[in-house]
């Protein structure tokens, strides 16, 4: 299998990190004459115990074997959370990681249980975050999936360049930057899929936020999220995320969106139904109309 790619990636991840460690961070103490705001490629060799030739060679993206042993004194030196070990794992493994296939379309059953999670916002995804299936309560969160053609029915695509989309959350930028460091941890864990490669190129040329963010090169794992809405008609909502994995069909996720106040849950219906009628205490206040 040719890891030109992987091995690519690999090397900009190690000089993305390297470049956001402070040499006081690691007992350093910077010159006046230092020009590097990051660690220069001798001090991670140094610190993690590898001779400079060799680690100079893994960030020139190199076709070298590298060890369990020396990716964990990397992981060491340039201070990895879990989720971006995992990755960097990922990334050095030789023998490359198996694509999963997904059905276009989900089965009947999980398409039923999406649906019957009305009315709490629920949506399937692929590897790629492509959207496969949502309910009647996601499409009236975040517009109908169906008005968009199938390439662009995608979780990154929309969180980036659909005006609406971002318009409903609060704190776009702090959720567009965690999920994309979700998206980069999928990338690797499905190297070889070209869907990542398509939307990543596709987005790093139309949009300066998504360049910027691409290039910290951050990974992270999903965990317990909550997120604010400030929906046009119901005005906000505040969720908290469940992911589950459907088993059947390898590579897809479930979504699905709890109300995390009393308020929330008052309005939830309102997704569903426009002339569903909701309690001005509970409701707080709400203003504008949902788009078709």
């Amino acid at each position: 299998m040719d890891n030109t790619a992987q091995r690519q990636e690999l090397a900009d991840f190690l000089r993305a990190r390297r470049g956001q460690i402070s040499p006081r961070d690691v007992g350093i103490e910077p010159g006046p004459r230092r020009r590097t705001p990051g660690l220069r490629r001798e001090e991670v060799a140094h610190l993690s115990g590898v001779s400079m030739t060799w680690y100079t060679w893994l960030e020139q993206a190199r076709d070298i074997t590298v060890s369990r042993q020396v990716l964990d004194s990397l992981a060491r030196a340039l201070r990895l959370s879990t989720a971006e070990k995992r990755y960097m794992y990922t990334l050095a493994d030789q023998q490359g990681v198996v694509r999963q296939e997904v059905a276009d379309a989900p089965s009947g059953e999980l398409q039923r249980l999406v649906d019957a999670l009305n009315p709490n916002p629920t949506y399937l995804i692929g590897p790629s975050w492509d959207l496969l299936a949502w309910n009647a309560a996601e499409a009236g969160l975040i517009g109908d999936p169906a008005r968009l053609p199938g390439p662009e029915r995608n979780i990154i695509r929309l969180v980036f360049t659909d005006p609406e989309t971002r318009g409903l959350l609060v704190d776009w930028r702090a959720q567009a930057s965690g999920l994309l460091a979700q998206f980069r941890a999928d990338a690797a864990r499905n190297l070889g899929d070209p869907r990542f490669a398509q939307l990543s190129d596709e987005l790093y040329d139309v949009s300066d936020e998504f360049r910027e963010l691409w290039d910290e090169h951050r990974v992270a794992d999903f965990g317990s999220a909550r997120w604010k809405f400030d929906h046009p008609r119901l005005g906000r909502l505040t969720v908290d995320y469940v992911r589950l994995a459907a088993l059947q069909s390898p590579g897809v996720k479930l979504f699905t969106c709890l109300p995390a106040d009393t308020e929330t849950e008052a309005k939830l219906p309102g997704l569903i139904d426009p002339d569903h009628r909701l309690d001005p205490v509970a409701a707080g206040a709400t203003a504008g109309t949902l788009w078709s």
